[in-house]
């Protein structure tokens, strides 16, 4: 649903209740069993669901269908982004009779809390200004890793009016059709970078006190850490660049942290240490940064700890994606995705 994606009118069926009317989209490639859990989770809770696949070869199709779900099978000839999934889930909604009011986004290794979406709705009730729906994504074993810890942190954001939302979320479809859809040519961040334009066009993004998702982040390796933390690096390169003039200076302040700190410090420390051996005391800098998040956090206990290493840590791949990014923008290319798992 970008510029060159065709816009499908939304059709109501006249005789549909009078109530709000929900759908789902989920997309994946091999989740296996965390997508079969992933669907069951929105059964009773939409009225469809369209399950868009990436070239599984795992029987996910086929277990989709046997849930009763529209599955769309991406033409691999083009290349794959989560958003390219996304808006063709929507086309397949309303290629297959009425379309909904609410479209339920879900992404193929998370499993939809009960109750969600009719706490979703109430949402929208609450918030008329609100165009997008989002609440409490968990991590399912956080016990895990420190890296899936780490992740449940993340989601962790503050409830309110949030500047965007994630892979998850509760979308009025006239107003995602309105703005374009997803931008398809993203390779991450593609949820701010939309929320971006529907702020811009009057809407409002929330984040509800609800429980929503269980995500499986399965990141149990740092080599799995390190490529999406670089995913990351890439995405707030790209968004600052598409938005970083706009009047929430969209990343650009977490480009300019993931380049300082994880590029133009490591070289001025290296340069200044050639000079004289003293100057590579300077790279007590990172320890001393966790140091100072770590009593920051402190309150979070063993989770505080470890998101002040894994913070200043990751500012070195962050810095190799946002630099990975400018390089590819100068030389007029685009890459493929970065995948952890």
């Amino acid at each position: 649903m970008t510029a060159d994606t065709p816009h499908i009118p939304a059709r109501r069926d006249p005789s549909a209740p009078a109530g709000p009317v929900v759908d789902a989209v989920v997309i994946g490639r091999n989740e296996g069993g965390r997508l079969a859990a992933c669907l069951a989770s929105l059964k009773g809770q939409v009225r469809r669901l369209v399950y868009v696949d990436s070239g599984s070869t795992d029987g996910s199709q086929a277990l989709a269908r046997g849930a009763g779900a529209i599955v769309v099978g991406l033409d691999l000839s083009r290349p794959f982004t989560a958003a390219r999934a996304r808006n063709a889930g929507v086309l397949a909604l309303a290629a297959a009779g009425a379309a909904p009011d609410y479209v339920q986004f879900v992404d193929g290794d998370c499993e939809v809390v009960p109750g969600w979406v009719a706490r979703g709705l109430r949402g929208f009730r609450d918030h008329p200004g609100a165009v997008v729906i989002c609440g409490r994504r968990r991590e399912r074993h956080p016990e895990a890793s420190v890296y899936n810890r780490f992740c449940d942190r993340e989601w962790n954001t503050p409830v309110g009016e949030a500047l965007a939302c994630g892979g998850d979320a509760l979308m009025r479809l006239r107003d995602f059709q309105t703005v374009g859809g997803y931008r398809e040519d993203l390779i991450a961040g593609e949820e701010p970078e939309l929320c971006q334009r529907l702020r811009r066009a009057g809407g409002q993004i929330w984040r509800i006190d609800a429980e929503m998702t269980l995500h499986d982040a399965a990141m149990t390796q740092l080599s799995q850490w390190w490529r999406r933390t670089k995913r990351a690096g890439h995405a707030f390169a790209e968004g600052a660049a598409l938005h970083g003039r706009g009047p929430d200076r969209h990343w650009r302040r977490e480009t300019a942290r993931a380049l300082v700190w994880g590029a133009l410090l490591p070289v001025l420390v290296v340069l200044a240490g050639l000079t004289h051996p003293a100057f590579w005391l300077a790279g007590l800098i990172w320890p001393l940064q966790m140091l100072r998040l770590g009593f920051r956090w402190r309150h979070e206990g063993r989770a505080g700890a470890e998101a002040a290493v894994l913070t200043v840590l990751g500012k070195f791949p962050e810095a190799l994606g946002a630099l990975g990014y400018l390089r590819d923008r100068v030389l007029r290319r685009r890459r493929g995705l970065i995948e952890y798992k």
